[in-house]
């Protein structure tokens, strides 16, 4: 722990955990539905399939495509993405001030995101992350991505510092299941994308939060001695 009290080291998950991104998904996926004559789609359908990623929220927009075609539409997706990259999306409310007191407390933070690492680097000028974010490992990074501990493994390793003092947060099970297989103590995000039979609390995280400004408050993390199956 830092002299401030939080960990030395918060992990985060990027889509549906710091980034309201949503409705930049929303505007590519619809995007893709006018060019072939079908109509719009709305931000409630949608939203539940983020943080499962491109195929999914290709699933939720072409439900009656046949899974091979869809599948080819993924490089349209994320070129259309790039462009609306951060032109509708918004940090969820308390991420600001979460990620203030994190660094006031003497906390590194950072992100690892099943995002393509190339769209996840884009974001961080619109945000003035660029300086602020100490590591960032994508999808793409690795030869491995969540729900792999790989991922946080490496992250870890690039700001020095030890899996038990680090804490990730996300929004998917994939997110605890990784913070799981790598022992580092995790905390389920419930501000985010699921979907609505999903229960985060078979997920095992060591905490569940309902709203980032909860973590405002060092007493709010997780701590290594709290880890359930840590090695």
């Amino acid at each position: 722990m830092t002299a401030g009290g939080f960990p030395r080291a918060a992990l985060f998950d990027l889509d549906g955990t710091l980034l309201d991104s949503a409705p930049d998904m929303l505007a590519t996926a619809n995007r893709m539905r006018a060019s072939r004559g079908v109509g719009a789609m709305t931000l409630d359908v949608l939203r539940p399939h983020v943080s499962k990623g491109a195929r999914a929220m290709l699933a939720a927009a072409f439900p009656a495509m046949e899974q091979g075609p869809r599948e080819a539409l993924v490089p349209e997706f994320l070129a259309i993405y790039q462009e609306e990259l951060g032109r509708h999306s918004v940090l969820f409310d308390g991420v600001a001030e979460m990620l203030a007191a994190l660094e006031a407390g003497g906390s590194t933070w950072g992100i690892v995101t099943n995002k393509p690492e190339y769209l996840a680097r884009d974001i961080l000028p619109q945000l003035g992350w660029e300086s602020r974010c100490a590591v960032l490992i994508g999808g793409d990074t690795l030869a491995e991505k969540k729900p792999h501990p790989l991922p946080l493994q490496v992250a870890s390793e690039r700001i020095g510092i030890a899996i038990a003092d680090c804490v990730y947060v996300g929004d998917d099970e994939r997110d605890i299941q990784s913070a799981r297989a790598a022992g580092m103590p995790s905390i389920a995000a419930l501000w985010g994308y699921r979907q609505a039979h999903e229960e985060p609390a078979l997920w095992l995280a060591d905490v569940m939060v309902e709203w980032p400004v909860t973590l405002v408050e060092p007493s709010a993390w997780p701590t290594a001695r709290l880890v359930v199956g840590a090695t």
